[in-house]
């Protein structure tokens, strides 16, 4: 009748998803300024100005049939163009427009990766704590998802444990940097050692691993942390982008797959991305907002709120005895559970309508995610139940 795999996977939503929809029937119980959901990395800082006035000019001077008609299936031209120009003068490589693909936000950037990468028999590596769908994505594309155990309390690459991992099935890692969920950024000296055991790899089992760069925190770092663009340390280097987070639009579903021009066979890569596109539906991202983007160039939401978030919550339950992992990137906070069972520990906070993530569904039990892209205003009303929490554990 249909297809068990999707049924259960359609059945089982996510825990953030299910934590996000209890939060909305519990505000429908008690009032919107009672609750205090922090489950979902849905930005609240504003998109820029730019946004509203590229879509503005783009309805006054393109002509409609041209701005909402179909583009090409990888992307419009001139677009991908600009994009690569962009890419090139920031970060000193060479790419073009034949290896830029315009995809329906990040989801579909990783989606498709993989399916352009799997073959029959290979594994996918991810280093918890890791993005959950990384599973779904991996083992829908005919793959299987092996994950490195978290490095506690540093949450750097355990190099050891990845190298044991590797095998002459592996076809690539997948390497999130700024990290969903513990905001850690890896260093350049953390990438340099990282390529030197892939290429260390390739040689001993006469094949290619490829890094999966999935990149939609770049640009939300705080102070002066610098986030290392992979293809300029690796050849074989597949970087998947997305624009929800650096400009503010989720909703709008709008990113990018950037084939390393350096890498072997990057054509044929590129073509099977394509492929892999077409294959799952994925082809011309929107129209429009592939013009918005490209007229954004440069430009971002003000990160200069989440860093005021961050310090406000990272401050506020250090004060209350909970141990948090400081985020240099992103918009979350890691905090170790006080009792081993984070579901429990989760489960108990909604007793005060804090609505928490348990981080087991990220490879790592005994931790809990904390959206901080909220309103600062929120975050402060929150304190005081969290003061309650932290009591009810003796922390405090």
């Amino acid at each position: 009748m249909y297809n068990k795999k999707m049924f259960d996977l359609g059945n089982n939503r996510s825990v953030i998803r299910d934590i996000f929809e209890y939060g909305k029937t519990r505000i429908q119980e008690v009032g919107k300024d009672n609750v205090y959901d922090f489950s979902l990395g849905n930005p609240n800082v504003p998109a820029p100005d730019c946004i509203k006035e590229s879509i503005v000019e783009l309805l006054d001077t393109m002509d409609s049939t041209e701005l909402h008609g179909y583009t090409s299936a990888q992307g419009d031209f001139e677009v991908r163009r600009l994009l690569a120009e962009d890419i090139n003068s920031r970060f000193g490589v060479n790419f073009s427009a034949d290896n830029i693909y315009m995809t329906v936000g990040a989801a579909a950037s990783l989606t498709v990766t993989l399916n352009a990468l799997c073959e029959e028999g290979d594994e996918f590596i991810a280093i918890a704590p890791y993005f959950p769908e990384y599973k779904v994505f991996a083992e829908g594309a005919g793959g299987v998802l092996k994950v490195v155990k978290p490095d506690i309390p540093n949450f750097e690459i355990d190099f050891d444990e990845l190298e044991k991992t590797i095998t002459k099935h592996t076809k690539g890692i997948i390497v999130n940097s700024p990290n969903n969920p513990s905001g850690k950024v890896y260093s350049t000296e953390t990438i340099v050692k990282l390529c030197n055991l892939l290429d260390k790899k390739q040689v001993e089992y006469g094949t290619n691993i490829f890094l999966i760069a999935d990149e939609p925190y770049r640009e939300i770092v705080y102070g002066d942390v610098e986030v290392p663009y992979l293809p300029k340390y690796y050849k074989n280097t597949i970087v998947c982008y997305s624009y929800s987070k650096s400009l503010s639009l989720p909703g709008e579903r709008i990113g990018y797959i950037a084939v390393n021009p350096e890498m072997e066979h990057s054509n044929e890569i590129y073509l099977a991305v394509c492929g892999a596109g077409r294959t799952l539906g994925f082809v011309c991202a929107s129209s429009m907002y592939q013009r918005v983007v490209a007229k954004c160039i440069g430009k971002t939401t003000d990160i200069k709120y989440y860093k005021e978030n961050r310090d406000l919550i990272y401050n506020g339950l250090n004060d209350l005895g909970f141990s948090c992992v400081k985020p240099e990137g992103a918009f979350y906070l890691f905090v170790k559970s006080p009792i081993e069972n984070a579901v429990e520990f989760c489960n108990h906070a909604k007793k005060y309508d804090l609505l928490l993530v348990p981080a087991d569904g990220f490879g790592c039990p005994g931790y809990v995610r904390i959206s901080y892209c909220v309103s600062n205003d929120m975050i402060k009303r929150s304190l005081p139940a969290f003061e309650k929490l932290a009591k009810d554990y003796n922390l405090i």
